[in-house]
């Protein structure tokens, strides 16, 4: 397979990848109305981790870590990310909380340069301020006003997946996908059950359908709660191994820029299923923090150093 064939497979890859994610994830919301947020994380990770270790058995992936200890910290710091994504998943349009993820090429530039030192030239320098304006134009006047949390949660967000990102490449170089993808969902099912466990313990006022999300503990699930947690853990596990085999078949800076199609994917999922527009602003800041993406991916020369978890 020659290169342009290879970055045409990886583009209908991410393609897949994007289709699938911002499906699944517009129906966190109807989760969110029943159960919270811990319970549906426990219960996604046990139902992933069943489908991987069938699907381990028979493509005979290696699961076991290479390093125990920087696994458990990458997914840790990975599981943060996803944790506040879904969180944020109930209060705000996919659309609106996948571009705060996609803040993190920008965090991953700044970590870079004030952690590790790398040299970083003025056109990514531009970059990152295309991309903080784009992010303010996203969040909104509440947000710049600090009225409104929940719209500043992606791009914290966005600042623990960029570290999560980092740390795959400078503490996991030799393991598997398969080993960093179990410890992903091990993470965040230790931190479900962590989260109900304490819930229990010190019951928190839960208002009604959505707002409850995140201090609602244990529910009696319904079959609606088990099927749209289902599709989940599947949809993750299949989404990122498509991503996974994009990586494999073309360069990390090409694939970089394809994962940006999630960002209208997620909004298109959001106008077929729920009739939610983006105002101007916003899709505004979301080309912005694209732009600021790309450009940062495309300008990257060198990887960061390793260093110690």
């Amino acid at each position: 397979m020659n290169s342009q064939d290879r970055t045409v497979a990886a583009a209908g890859f991410i393609m897949l990848y994007a289709i699938v994610i911002g499906f699944t994830d517009n129906y966190v919301r109807v989760i969110a109305t029943e159960a919270g947020l811990w319970q549906f994380h426990l219960t996604r990770s046990v139902m992933a981790l069943a489908i991987l270790g069938v699907a381990g058995l028979v493509l005979r992936l290696r699961l076991r870590p290479v390093d125990g200890r920087a696994v458990a910290a990458r997914s840790a710091i990975h599981a943060a990310a996803m944790l506040i994504y879904f969180g944020a998943l109930a209060f705000l349009p996919v659309a609106q909380v996948a571009a705060g993820l996609f803040t993190a090429p920008i965090f991953v530039l700044l970590i870079s340069r004030f952690v590790y030192g790398e040299r970083i030239g003025p056109f990514r320098i531009v970059a990152v301020l295309v991309g903080f304006s784009g992010v303010l134009l996203v969040l909104g006047p509440e947000a710049m006003e600090g009225a409104s949390l929940a719209a500043a949660l992606p791009v914290l967000a966005g600042l623990f997946y960029a570290m999560g990102n980092i740390a795959t490449r400078a503490w996991c170089p030799q393991e598997s996908a398969a080993t960093l993808l179990g410890g992903f969902f091990v993470a965040l099912g230790v931190l479900g059950a962590a989260g109900l466990g304490l819930l229990a313990l010190v019951p928190l006022p839960v208002p009604q359908g959505p707002d409850g999300f995140v201090t609602r503990g244990f529910v009696v699930p319904s079959q609606s709660f088990w099927f749209w947690t289902f599709v989940q853990a599947a949809g993750s596990l299949f989404a990122v191994g498509m991503m996974i085999r994009a990586y494999q078949v073309a360069t990390a800076s090409r694939v970089s820029v394809f994962e940006y199609i999630t960002l209208p994917a997620s909004a298109l999922w959001g106008w077929i299923l729920w009739s939610e527009q983006l105002t101007p602003i916003a899709a505004s800041g979301m080309a912005l923090i694209a732009l600021a993406g790309v450009t940062i991916t495309l300008g990257a020369r060198t990887p960061a150093p390793a260093a110690a978890p």
